[in-house]
C-alpha cells in the first residue's frame, strides 16, 4: 500500500474503486475491499430502558431503539449496546499538503496523511464530499486500515501529521481516538478537520491526543444552520470556546455562499464575536463556494465578496484573515501584524516563501502565533 492511494484529487472510493487505486493495489489486496471490518462498542452513550440507548457524543443526543441507528447512520444499537460500524473502515485517504485542510499556521509545507469514513452528523446542502458524508458505510467501498496501519503508512510516506477529514471525524470518534492515541505516542501529529458538532466532554478527552483543530463555522445565524445544514449554531460556538479554554491550536473556515451567509452585517458580527470571545489571533479563512450537491442554482462566490469579508475582519481587529479557494490571491499570504511584511507567500497549496524564524517575523521579530516546527 502506498501513501496517496487515491491520487491528489480523489477523496473517496465511491461505489467502485478508481483506476488509480487498482494500479496501486495488488489483486490480493483488492479482495479485501469491504471485508473484515471490526465492530467496536461506541464511546459516549447511555443505556436506558427497553434496550434503548442515548448517544451523548454530539448535540443531537439521539435516542436509538434496538436495531436502529443514530442520525449519522454509522452507530447502531444492538441489544442495548451501542456500536460504531466504521472503526478502521476507511473510504477515503490521501497524502495532502497541510495547507489543503486548510491549516496555515501549522507546520507549513508539510504533508498530512488524510483519512475518512462514511457518515456525518449534519447535512449541509453545499457539502463537497456528500458522496461519503451522506451515505451509510455499507453503501460505500472501503478498506480496512487499523490504527497501526495508519501510523505505518503515514511514516512510510514521510507525513508528519495524520488528518481526520473529508467527511465528519466526530462520527468516527472511536477510530480517531484510538489512532491519535497510538500515533501521538510515536512522533506523529494529529489534526481534526471538523464541523465542531460535538459535546464538550468527548471533545476535551479527544484533544489530549490532538495537535490542532480546524472548525468549519458554516454561518453566523441559527436560521442558516437550521435551513441549510440541519443543525444549530450554538453548539459550534461552544466548541470554539472550549478549544480556546483547552489551549489547543485551532483555525476557522467560513465558506461564503452568495445570498445565504454573505451579508456584511452577519460577517461583521461573526468577526466581533471571534475577537471578543476567542482571540484576534485566530486565523479565519473566508473561502469560495462552488455549486455542488443540493445548491447548484447559485454562482461561485465573487472574489470581491471574499475580499470584502477579509477587509471587514481586519477592520474589526482580526489579525490573520485569509481568502481561500482562490489560488494566487494575495489574501492567501500570511502578513506580519506589526510590520505588514509577507511572512509566508502561498500559491494554492504551495509555499513559495517562508520568513518565520523561531516563531518570529524575521524583520521585526514579532511573535507569530501557530505551530511552526
Amino acid at each position: 500500500m502506498k501513501t496517496g492511494v487515491l491520487g491528489a484529487c480523489a477523496l473517496c472510493f465511491g461505489n467502485k474503486l478508481t483506476a488509480l487505486a487498482e494500479d496501486i493495489y495488488t489483486a490480493e489486496k483488492l479482495r479485501g475491499i469491504n471485508q473484515g471490518f471490526p465492530v467496536e462498542e461506541a464511546l459516549h452513550y447511555k443505556k436506558i430502558e427497553d434496550m434503548r440507548v442515548q448517544c451523548v457524543l454530539c448535540p443531537r443526543e439521539c435516542t436509538i431503539a434496538d436495531l436502529e441507528r443514530g442520525y449519522c447512520g454509522v452507530r447502531e444499537n444492538r441489544g442495548g449496546t451501542y456500536y460504531t460500524l466504521v472503526h478502521s473502515r476507511v473510504c477515503g485517504l490521501n497524502a495532502d499538503p497541510i495547507e489543503k485542510k486548510p491549516l496555515f499556521h501549522f507546520l507549513p509545507g508539510t504533508m498530512a496523511y488524510s483519512i475518512a469514513t462514511a457518515g456525518c452528523n449534519v447535512e449541509c446542502k453545499f457539502c463537497q464530499n456528500w458522496q461519503i458524508s451522506q451515505y451509510r458505510p455499507e453503501q460505500i467501498d472501503s478498506i480496512r486500515l487499523t490504527p497501526e496501519d495508519v501510523m505505518n503508512e503515514a511514516k512510510s510516506g514521510r507525513c508528519k501529521t495524520i488528518a481526520y477529514t473529508y467527511s465528519e471525524p466526530v462520527v468516527f470518534y472511536e477510530y480517531m481516538t484510538d489512532t491519535a492515541k497510538l500515533t501521538s505516542k510515536n512522533g506523529l501529529n494529529n489534526v481534526m478537520i471538523s464541523n465542531g458538532y460535538i459535546q464538550e466532554k468527548p471533545l476535551r478527552e479527544l484533544c489530549q491526543y490532538l495537535s490542532a483543530v480546524k472548525i468549519d463555522l458554516k454561518g453566523f445565524t441559527e436560521k442558516f444552520y437550521k435551513e441549510v445544514c440541519a443543525g444549530e449554531l450554538k453548539p459550534v460556538l461552544q466548541t470554539l470556546k472550549t478549544l480556546k479554554d483547552i489551549g489547543i491550536w485551532f483555525e476557522i473556515v467560513v465558506l461564503i455562499i452568495p445570498t445565504l451567509n454573505d451579508a456584511e452585517a452577519e460577517i461583521r458580527e461573526m468577526c466581533k464575536w471571534i475577537k471578543n470571545e476567542l482571540d484576534p489571533q485566530v486565523p479565519v479563512h473566508f473561502t469560495r463556494f462552488h455549486p455542488t450537491f443540493r445548491i447548484k442554482n447559485l454562482p461561485p462566490t465573487p472574489i470581491k465578496t471574499l475580499e470584502s469579508a477579509r477587509e471587514i475582519a481586519i477592520d474589526n481587529g482580526l489579525l490573520f484573515p485569509y481568502v481561500g479557494n482562490v489560488p494566487g490571491h494575495k489574501g492567501e499570504n500570511t502578513y506580519c501584524p506589526h510590520c505588514q511584511n509577507i511572512l509566508i507567500r502561498r500559491a494554492g497549496y504551495r509555499i513559495l516563501e517562508n520568513h518565520i524564524n523561531d516563531n518570529k517575523c524575521k524583520d521585526c521579530e514579532t511573535t507569530i502565533p501557530g505551530i511552526w516546527s
